[in-house]
């Protein structure tokens, strides 16, 4: 039978399980603050637990190893990007960006993807599993540990539909943000969606304080389905208005997220029917140049071409801004780095 997870108990669970133990209260804020703070990986290393406790914690739970495979530095910019090992021998990756603001990690939710969005390397192969909470938290844990310093904030954009993975994933945040945690503001963390209108609306639900990013990159239903299978689901209509409802309920104001694709998304006329659909909603647009990948033909515009969709949608009272590109040079994509080395390892 497999050991306990315990590294995905909250803490509230924790201390029901301490006590369920016959431990005293305190022991389980030292454990929590041990795979938490200071973010250990093996009990041994808990030296304020007496032996027999260290012993017992390591007969019935485990914490499961996050283990970096890979790491890559780019050249360019202040970011690296991570390959991750988890125990079942699947891997996730993860991407460390720093800014003066301070440094942001984008973590994976699963390994692999069923949304199947055409230009993204993430769907290639499909979904394989979700990843546990304690498997999410792992990713930041190791960069931390690796890089040194702190992580102030978190976009849960990797591989993955992170409302395909509902639980997990509130679990997640809430741990996350635990003030016996890291403690990272929830203000700090994005999250995005492919568009999966009932878990939108019960995200809404939640009282959480994270900023929700739609993958929108088409104009209309139409364009859109072209780009996501999962738009042949949810209509365009009901997604916006679970956008406008997670706004009403939260306060906190969507994101949209747009990959250009030449030739396919980049019109003028893609920007008038995009300015069209926003103009009356509190929102922010995010314009990111596809990165190409291997396995599709989709192409990014020209940056001059980039810039004129901004400068239309601008000029019909849009905010938006041109996501900058970092790690170009380090498999740069969603989905890239993890792509490569399944393909690697099945030729070998």
């Amino acid at each position: 039978m497999d050991k306990k997870d315990i590294r995905s108990y909250t803490y509230s669970e924790l201390q029901e399980e301490m006590a369920g133990l016959g431990e005293k209260a305190f022991r389980a804020k030292q454990i929590y603050e041990w795979l938490h703070v200071k973010l250990v990986d093996r009990f041994d290393e808990m030296t304020n637990l007496s032996k027999s406790l260290r012993q017992r914690l390591e007969e019935e739970y485990e914490i499961r190893k996050v283990s970096m495979l890979e790491r890559q530095i780019s050249n360019l910019d202040p970011t690296e990007k991570f390959l991750f090992e988890l125990r079942d021998g699947n891997v996730v990756e993860s991407v460390l960006m720093k800014y003066n603001y301070g440094n942001s990690v984008c973590i994976s939710s699963q390994v692999g993807c069923r949304m199947g969005c055409r230009f993204c390397a993430s769907t290639i192969g499909g979904l394989v599993r979700n990843l546990n909470t304690s498997e999410m938290l792992g990713q930041i844990y190791q960069i931390q540990k690796i890089s040194g310093e702190r992580v102030s904030n978190i976009v849960v954009m990797g591989t993955g539909e992170p409302l395909d993975n509902y639980e997990n994933f509130v679990r997640f945040i809430h741990m996350v943000s635990d003030e016996h945690g890291l403690h990272i503001s929830q203000r700090n963390i994005t999250a995005s969606t492919c568009g999966i209108v009932p878990n939108m609306r019960k995200l809404a639900e939640e009282g959480l304080q994270i900023t929700l990013a739609l993958s929108l990159h088409g104009s209309d239903q139409e364009k859109r389905k072209r780009l996501m299978p999962v738009a042949n689901r949810y209509d365009l209509s009901k997604v916006l208005e679970a956008c406008d409802y997670y706004f009403r309920k939260t306060g906190r104001r969507v994101t949209f997220e747009y990959s250009l694709v030449q030739g396919v998304n980049d019109s003028p006329e893609d920007a008038k029917e995009l300015a069209a659909m926003l103009k009356n909603r509190n929102c922010h647009m995010n314009l990111i140049p596809v990165n190409p990948i291997r396995e599709r033909e989709f192409q990014k515009p020209s940056r001059k071409n980039a810039i004129e969709f901004k400068n239309k949608l601008e000029h019909d009272g849009i905010n938006v801004t041109i996501r900058r590109e970092r790690g170009s040079d380090i498999d740069g994509a969603c989905g890239q780095l993890r792509r490569r080395h399944i393909t690697s390892k099945k030729e070998n």
